[in-house]
């Protein structure tokens, strides 16, 4: 069976590192919407990520910061009060940075160094073009 899940979203809140006996956990949920004529709908999933993934997580992403998230759905079940509870969250795989890239975070941590792709500026008229 094929369970994979991309989202493209924002961070509804800073992500906070726990310590699960001997490995880190970071949960998060990530926010989207979607609107069609008049109608926006809004979309929250939670999202759990675990050991040097969580970390990093917790270092370099804040609140409101957008990013792709890759992983697959899970159940989670619990009992609260005598009553079954039960929710769908992430596990998180890969996350990626999107949106406007800036030389800090909002923590004033730097930003992963970049891969030094820098697109080229492509001269106007008739002149030669920087690639045969």
């Amino acid at each position: 069976m094929l369970n994979k899940v991309l989202l493209q979203g924002r961070f509804t809140a800073d992500p906070q590192v726990e310590d699960k006996g001997g490995f880190d956990m970071c949960e998060f949920t990530i926010a989207w919407s979607d609107k069609y004529k008049e109608k926006e709908t809004q979309c929250f999933l939670r999202c759990k990520s675990w050991r040097e993934q969580a970390k990093f997580i917790s270092q370099y992403f804040r609140k409101g910061q957008e990013c792709v998230v890759e992983g697959r759905l899970v159940t989670e079940s619990w009992e609260k009060e005598g009553q079954k509870q039960s929710r769908i969250i992430c596990n998180v795989e890969r996350i990626n940075f999107c949106g406007p890239k800036g030389s800090t975070n909002n923590n004033g941590n730097p930003n992963p160094p970049d891969n030094g792709d820098e697109f080229m500026k492509i001269p106007e008229g008739d002149e030669e073009l920087p690639f045969a």
